[in-house]
Formats: structure tokens, C-alpha cells, sequence
């Protein structure tokens, strides 16, 4: 479950696996890993997922739901303008 979560939050981002490496300081082949469900992030690289996708640990864990946009069918500049257009928003709603 937490590695479908990642991958489809990744892409819900529009981020490469080596784009999410480099935003959490590890190594692609760990991104990948975690994604093919060969390993598992441990419990600070949990809490810097969900800080990243801001999304709870719960939420990556597959207990509590998760909205996600579908972006399939957009090209990469589409999907990168809807990822500035949330950060925007959150960033104007202030800190929660």
C-alpha cells in the first residue's frame, strides 16, 4: 500500500523519482526502491514524504483517505502549472 501511495502521489506531482530523491537528499535507486515495494523509508523519511506530498503519515499508510487529482492526458508543462497552482494556494492559506 505505502508504495502505490508514493508512486501515485509522485505523479499526482508531476515529479520524477529523481526529482523526489534530490527534494528528500536520497538517492533515486531509494525512490525506485520504495516504489517497487523492495523496501521501506524509515519513520523520518515517512514524515518528510508526507511533509512533502502535505499529506498525513496516515495517509501514505493507507489508513485515512487520500483526494488526488487525476493528470493523465496533460503533458508535463500542464501538470508542472496545476503543481505551482497548489503550491500557491497552500501557500496563501498560511500555515495550518
Amino acid at each position: 500500500m505505502l508504495h502505490e501511495q508514493i508512486r501515485r502521489l509522485r505523479l499526482a506531482e508531476g515529479l520524477s523519482q529523481v526529482e523526489l530523491a534530490h527534494r528528500l537528499g536520497v538517492s533515486k535507486q531509494s525512490v525506485s526502491n520504495w516504489e517497487n515495494n523492495n523496501i521501506q523509508p524509515s519513520v523520518d523519511l515517512l514524515e518528510r514524504l508526507a511533509d512533502t506530498f502535505c499529506v498525513s503519515t496516515d495517509a501514505l499508510l493507507g489508513r485515512t483517505a487520500v483526494l488526488s487529482l487525476n493528470v493523465e492526458g496533460l503533458s508535463e508543462a500542464e501538470i508542472a502549472h496545476l503543481s505551482l497552482l497548489v503550491q500557491d494556494l497552500r501557500s496563501r492559506r498560511g500555515p495550518a
